[in-house]
């Protein structure tokens, strides 16, 4: 069990669900600072991103791409985090909530979205957990 403190209270929760969650966080604050390669490195190489209005993306490297395009066009900020996680041996789920600014580079015009979203994690030989499969739906 690993002891979390959250806004003065103790929580205690399973390791792995919590590695999952500082997984979940650190890939959000990668997106704050507009960092695609900080996100596609808790991709497995052949994971598929799943965004809503086009194809779906498949491996590392076409992730990356995706974040990048973003992080090209506009400033970033992301509130997001898992409100489940469930762990059975070396598969896990995530799901949770997204809210997104975007501020375009260009014009300084905002567009703001939520979201709901599912990401499905691999245990690796070496104990590390990456997504394989994220999905993401607008509340619009």
């Amino acid at each position: 069990m690993i002891e979390i403190n959250c806004s003065n209270e103790m929580f205690q929760m399973p390791a792995e669900i919590a590695t999952i969650k500082l997984i979940s966080a650190t890939r959000a604050k990668a997106f704050n600072e507009g960092n695609a390669k900080g996100i596609a490195i808790y991709f497995t190489g052949d994971a598929f991103l799943m965004a809503p209005g086009g194809p779906t993306k498949r491996g590392r490297a076409a992730i990356e791409a995706y974040y990048q395009a973003i992080f090209d066009e506009f400033f970033t900020e992301l509130d997001s985090g898992y409100e489940d996680v469930q762990v059975d041996g070396n598969l896990a789920y995530g799901r949770g909530f997204a809210k997104v600014k975007l501020t375009s580079k260009k014009d300084g015009s905002v567009s703001v979205s939520t979201a709901k979203y599912l990401n499905i994690l691999e245990k690796q030989a070496d104990g590390q957990w990456l997504t394989t499969h994220d999905i993401w739906n607008g509340n619009e």
